[in-house]
């Protein structure tokens, strides 16, 4: 399961560089530290929902879209863990009892 820190700061990251801007750009225009945001982005720091909503508007994107986009990630892995740990389900009352019984 991912960890919601590290998922956001990636999310941070890459609208970040996909606006080819750097950390200076963003942290100056949030009125953060340059070291705190770079945590941030790096999974290091938690960022509450006033830095959080501080950057979003650095980066002219809105919280819902980033928050949207964290959530899809967490879906996505949701769907491998399902997927992964699903048990094979036997087609007969013989299959069933040779899996109880380990066979």
């Amino acid at each position: 399961m991912p960890i919601l820190r590290n998922e956001l700061g990636d999310v941070l990251r890459e609208a970040r560089l996909t606006q080819g801007r750097t950390l200076r750009d963003i942290s100056s225009a949030a009125r953060v530290s340059l070291g705190y945001l770079s945590e941030v982005e790096r999974g290091q720091k938690e960022a509450s929902s006033e830095l959080l909503a501080s950057i979003s508007d650095a980066l002219d994107v809105p919280m819902s879209e980033l928050l949207r986009e964290v959530s899809d990630r967490f879906a996505s892995a949701e769907s491998l863990d399902v997927v992964s740990v699903m048990p094979i389900i036997p087609d007969t009352a013989e299959e069933l009892l040779d899996s109880m019984h380990g066979r």
